[in-house]
């Protein structure tokens, strides 16, 4: 497995020789575990083994990758016989994943050295092979199905709980899952970036933010579409419009060898010279996966460098209080020569 070496090889980078994985992402992407919450994978220098319960003993198996050795065995018994595959070993530990008590168990347990490690398995994690990059533009094709089915409810007199209930709904009609809390803002509320679907009451001349991904088999998408419930007055008209040719703009100058910092500042700018600085409250993107917000992290200063194999978002936005916001994004891979938009809703014109 190409995966396990180069963990192995970063290992060694580190003066290491094994790893304990905790974090679920990571568990599935080294294991193909798909419970990964309740499975643990050690990575040494001969062997790569994930640890399950007897309530997976079937599935483990079914779901292992080849050169992966399923050991069915209760959290406890499972370090005991781990002990002597890491005696006397330096052993990296997810630091931002493993907690305290889970340390102590270990230590406990296990006649090694404990080192933290951070980021080792999600570098890897930031190139998307063919088969993940398949999976992350099947998740987005459906996503733009649903979307396209539910669409023609955001009108007035709808609350916006409405809306997403439905998208959720033909989300998992179609085998999927919700990747986040579905976010469904509409007139003032559109000021709030992360507006959860409330009971307003959807109103003529609203703009609607309806910001949701779909999860399949494990890789999720992204996307953000501002729709038009009328027609919004001509202050909210501009305002669409800036940000629609600030997200076009910095899809246009993706390029492979690009900082993550510089397309931020691509949409940044053209807004600010629209006046909408302030406006821009957050991010321009970030890398989505097995994880829905994953590296890279494309946000002002970043030192990031955007790679082929990268799956992104990009979403400017503009949130103005008590007047309403807008934000449009899509899900896009970076290629060898550019970039391919892999979400396809249509976007609003004015």
């Amino acid at each position: 497995m190409e995966k396990i070496e180069q963990v192995r090889s970063a290992l060694a980078g580190r003066g290491l020789q094994a790893l304990w994985v905790t974090d679920p992402a990571n568990v599935r992407y080294l294991s193909g575990f798909t419970h990964p919450d309740d499975g643990r994978v050690l990575v040494t220098p001969a062997e790569v083994l994930l640890y399950t319960d007897s309530r997976y003993t079937v599935q483990a198996k079914e779901d292992a990758e080849e050169g992966v050795q399923v050991v069915i065995a209760s959290p406890l018994s499972a370090l005991e016989q781990a002990a002597p595959k890491v005696a006397g070993l330096k052993v990296g530990i997810e630091a931002a994943n493993l907690t305290v008590a889970g340390l102590e168990r270990l230590q406990s347990a296990w006649q090694a050295q404990f080192h933290p490690t951070e980021g080792l398995v999600e570098e890897l994690r930031l190139y998307k092979t063919d088969a993940e990059i398949s999976g992350i533009r099947a998740a987005q094709d459906l996503a733009d199905r649903v979307f396209g089915e539910v669409r023609p409810m955001i009108k007035a007199g709808v609350r916006e709980l409405d809306v997403a209930i439905a998208l959720e709904q033909g989300l998992r009609q179609a085998g999927a899952t919700s990747a986040f809390d579905v976010i469904v803002a509409s007139g003032v509320r559109g000021a709030l970036p992360h507006g959860a679907a409330s009971d307003k009451v959807i109103e003529d001349g609203d703009l609607v933010t309806v910001d949701f991904g779909a999860n399949l088999n494990g890789y999720n998408s992204d996307m953000t579409r501002t729709v038009a419930v009328g027609e919004p007055s001509a202050e909210l008209q501009r305002i669409y419009t800036a940000v629609l040719a600030a997200e076009e703009a910095a899809v246009a100058a993706i390029r492979p060898g690009m900082q993550a910092g510089d397309l931020d500042a691509v949409a940044r700018d053209l807004l600010a010279e629209h006046g909408l600085a302030e406006a821009f409250a957050h991010s321009l993107g970030h890398g989505v996966g097995l994880v829905v917000h994953e590296n890279p992290r494309l946000a002002r200063g970043s030192e990031d460098v955007l790679q082929p194999g990268m799956v992104i978002t990009i979403e400017p936005g503009a949130y103005i209080e008590d007047l309403g916001g807008v934000r449009i994004e899509d899900l896009v891979l970076v290629t060898e020569s550019g970039y391919e938009v892999l979400s396809h809703s249509p976007k609003e014109r004015f």
